[in-house]
């Protein structure tokens, strides 16, 4: 394990990264408004997505992905396995709560993947594999998530990578308290499917 500064500077940064929020700046950047005041009000893909926009929505996925990625893996190199994974969830934490916006920020699926990937690259293919296939057979794209999400952890297990199970756990344990209401939907047969639009 590094030294108390490298673990400090591995939150720090993290979360730093994960605050950026690329839904709000590429929608405001692309005129399509401010992404908090359409559909959910979230800043994730997701909602990005509800604009009609889908390069805008992609790439919202794609950078909300890498500001878990790169973190993890930029400390992982420079201070050690500990670093990486205290950076991935600081990431992980700074997209939920973003310090810019009053720490109203995204549900956490993309970063979530992309600190997978940071960390151990296989459970990020197994994260995107679970979601292809639920979302396959149900059409709803939270539960895929949820899905994925609950996987994850017992990949990590599965795959002898022990010190990445608490921080896999941590991350869907969030990521179902973010998606309460898509349970709650989900439970009451009222959740959109994809590629239809959300009820009002």
């Amino acid at each position: 394990m590094g030294s108390a500064l490298d673990m400090i500077i591995s939150l720090v940064f993290g979360y730093l990264c994960g605050t950026i929020p690329f839904g709000l700046i590429l929608t405001k950047s692309a005129g399509l408004g401010d992404i908090r005041t359409i559909g959910s009000g979230n800043i994730g893909a997701t909602n990005v997505l509800r604009t009609g926009n889908k390069k805008v929505a992609a790439l919202t996925l794609i950078l909300d992905a890498l500001k878990g990625t790169v973190p993890a893996l930029l400390m992982g190199w420079l201070f050690g396995p500990q670093a990486a994974i205290l950076a991935g969830l600081a990431a992980f934490f700074g997209h939920l709560f973003p310090m810019w916006l009053g720490f109203k920020g995204g549900k956490g699926v993309a970063t979530s993947i992309g600190v997978l990937f940071g960390l151990y690259w296989p459970l990020g293919l197994i994260f995107i594999a679970v979601w292809i296939v639920m979302a396959l057979v149900f059409r709803m794209s939270s539960l895929s998530a949820l899905s994925a999400s609950f996987v994850s952890p017992l990949a990590a297990y599965a795959l002898g990578q022990f010190d990445l199970v608490l921080p896999a756990a941590i991350m869907g344990a969030a990521v179902f308290i973010t998606h309460r209401a898509n349970i709650a939907r989900i439970l009451k047969g009222e959740e959109p499917r994809i590629g239809k639009s959300k009820p009002a």
